[in-house]
């Protein structure tokens, strides 16, 4: 499915939607990988991320794989963060994060 996303310059069609919320490295950037694999040349993935290390890792990959990183913004701060405590890697249960930052990403697939 191809939804039309608004950004500040133009209408960018989005094919793929990945959803990391909740997940932390190297989580985000491995789905984002699998998908890219799966995607046609040209085509959009939008990431939903709430790891800061993605503000560092998917610039990058994109860099170094020769992908096109259309879009980087912060969509919310302080979000409620509803993932599995299982997940999630803290020195201490109780100190397991409750909100985060919410990012948002479009990375266009290079050409073949």
């Amino acid at each position: 499915m191809t939804t039309s996303i608004p950004d500040t310059m133009t209408q960018t069609a989005v094919h793929h939607h990945l959803d990391t919320q909740g997940l932390i490295c190297p989580e985000p950037v491995m789905m984002l990988h699998r998908t890219i694999r799966n995607a046609d040349a040209g085509e959009v993935i939008e990431i939903l991320a709430t790891d800061p290390a993605t503000t560092r890792d998917i610039p990058n990959f994109c860099r170094h794989l020769g992908h096109t990183l259309v879009q980087q913004e912060t969509l919310a701060e302080n979000i409620h963060v509803n993932a599995d405590a299982d997940e999630i890697t803290v020195s201490d249960d109780d100190d397991a994060p409750t909100s985060a930052t919410l990012y948002r990403y479009l990375v266009k697939k290079k050409s073949a």
